[in-house]
């Protein structure tokens, strides 16, 4: 919104008789061209009206208001900014030079300092409605820049082991050995958050199958870490035979553990999320993707939501689900069962 250069209202002077105060004629001539100017849209005219002006009566604090003004809609915002605080160190008590401060910060998209700017503003008229209407925006611009903040930074720092950190025991106590449990989060984790990556920057995921091979069995130059698996859940029939495929390609590869990214999205088998009784959804119909992860002596399953924040895609925490109620894909590998 346009904000209105000082009229004469803002100075104490005269334009005829010989009788005005702290200004001359022309001086006064000079402000009253450069307003005309500014309300036709001219800026840069005006901006050089008052800066003539200023060089006449350096003093008078309703030319730096306006001058602040019209630089402000030439966007030269350090300049429109000197000349408000200009203005508040010629005039402290007279609320324009808080408002054109504020203005100006907002511009900036300072806008806890253009707030503060505002309302002083107000303390001094506390009757201006302008000066409320800006403070009930500015209030909400600050707290949607916030938000922006929070879900960009979100979005940026994922810590999947952080997430997981009380899996680490869980793992410990299964693998008993430090190093292959520690390979198998680290496993885990890495596909997690590739998977978050991708969705962060493109609003999905390819359905694939991780492997984590052997590194002294598996046949690398014939068994790839990755299978995709886009057909997999069109039915019935194309989802038994995946299942058939990716037992044998885990078993033939010497896979010590394996991790399922889907997208929700594309599932039309098992819809997992439409169970009754015990295998009732219970996280909404948000979007997002399924994460399970597969090994001999654990299985684990989560959700992984989707939403949309301040205009950015944003992943949720991931939901724990029970894999016996809402298992995408059967056991992949033969269970080991502890001795008794």
């Amino acid at each position: 919104m346009t904000e209105a250069a000082e009229g004469k209202s803002g100075v104490a002077t005269s334009l005829k008789g010989g009788g005005g105060v702290g200004a001359t004629g022309e001086e006064m001539s000079l402000k009253d061209k450069g307003n005309e100017f500014f309300k036709a849209g001219n800026y840069l005219k005006a901006a050089a009206l008052y800066t003539q002006a200023i060089k006449l009566d350096p003093s008078n604090p309703t030319l730096y208001s306006n001058r602040a003004a019209a630089f402000l809609q030439l966007v030269k915002l350090s300049k429109a900014l000197a000349d408000a605080e200009t203005t508040i160190a010629l005039k402290p008590q007279w609320e324009k030079g808080y408002f054109r401060k504020g203005c100006i910060l907002e511009a900036m998209g300072q806008y806890d300092d253009a707030l503060a700017a505002f309302q002083t503003a107000l303390q001094y008229n506390p009757q201006s409605s302008e000066v409320s209407r800006k403070i009930k925006m500015i209030s909400q611009l600050a707290r949607d820049k916030k938000r922006v903040q929070e879900v960009e930074n979100k979005r940026s720092n994922i810590d999947m082991a952080k997430q997981l950190d009380a899996l680490k025991s869980e793992m410990s106590a299964k693998y008993g050995s430090e190093e292959c449990w520690k390979d198998m989060f680290s496993f885990l984790v890495e596909t997690m958050e590739t998977a978050v990556k991708s969705w962060h920057e493109s609003s999905k995921v390819d359905p694939r199958v991780s492997f984590l091979l052997d590194k002294e069995k598996t046949q690398t130059d014939k068994y790839a870490p990755t299978v995709n698996i886009d057909k997999a859940f069109e039915s019935p029939h194309t989802h038994s035979n995946c299942i058939s495929f990716l037992r044998q390609y885990a078993d033939d590869s010497f896979s010590r553990a394996a991790c399922l990214v889907t997208p929700k999205s594309i599932i039309s088998y098992p819809q997992v999320w439409k169970g009754q009784g015990s295998r009732k959804w219970k996280h909404g119909q948000h979007d997002g993707f399924f994460v399970q992860f597969e090994s001999p002596s654990l299985r684990k399953l989560w959700f992984i939501p989707s939403a949309n924040e301040m205009g950015q895609t944003l992943c949720r925490d991931p939901e724990v689900l029970d894999i016996s109620a809402h298992e995408v894909l059967p056991r992949l590998f033969k269970e080991n069962v502890p001795n008794s």
